[in-house]
């Protein structure tokens, strides 16, 4: 306890903690504003019948934000497979490994590569997940339509991209891996709700 409470006085440190703190703070607050065009209370009984299948695990990593469909429902997966895709791709595609020989110069190239590739997953994902909410049985959206789905995917992609810079910020200007503590904010989010759930079922 004395050596944490030391650590916690040293001025630099405290900072980056809090700053992690603030941000975590306001990823979590993010994960409750819905998008706009859905009914909530319909939504909540689509994924109650989803249990248990893929899309449970989904909404797991994004911290209950696709439950909610909330403007952080798509969550950082998209920039994660981007990065694995381009990881991959240093390994088979010539011009991807030479890049990485490049030292920083090549890698900021290969992060731009992986932003553009997140850009175009959150297009990809917004657009189906758009679609699949359209045939849901009881119905979710209120005005189905090209106009819903293009909103769907400008405000699933603003929060991706916006969940990004977060990670990025908390890297450079907070402790340890940005993407990696928010991917654990939304896990851990769930634990107290499933200690209760396990509680109820004992």
């Amino acid at each position: 306890m004395a050596g944490a409470a030391g650590i916690v006085k040293i001025p630099e440190l405290r900072k980056r903690i809090l700053f992690v703190i603030g941000t975590l703070a306001i990823y979590r607050i993010g994960v409750h504003v819905p998008t706009p065009g859905v009914d909530s209370a319909a939504l909540e009984q689509v994924f109650a019948n989803m249990k248990g299948t893929i899309f449970g695990w989904f909404n797991l990593f994004s911290g209950g934000a696709l439950q909610k469909f909330s403007i952080f429902a798509l969550g950082v997966m998209p920039y994660i497979s981007s990065s694995i895709i381009f990881q991959l791709l240093t390994v088979v595609v010539p011009h991807f490994h030479d890049l990485q020989k490049e030292g920083d110069q090549g890698r900021k190239k290969i992060t731009k590569y992986t932003r553009y590739g997140t850009l175009l997953l959150c297009f990809i994902q917004g657009y189906g997940i758009a679609k699949g909410l359209e045939h849901t049985n009881p119905p979710v959206v209120l005005s189905p339509g090209l106009s819903f789905e293009l909103f769907t995917i400008l405000t699933l992609t603003t929060g991706t991209l916006f969940l990004m810079w977060l990670g990025e910020q908390m890297s450079e200007r907070g402790i340890g891996n940005g993407m990696s503590l928010i991917i654990f904010a939304g896990i851990a989010s769930g634990i107290p709700s499933g200690f209760g759930s396990t509680l109820a079922l004992f």
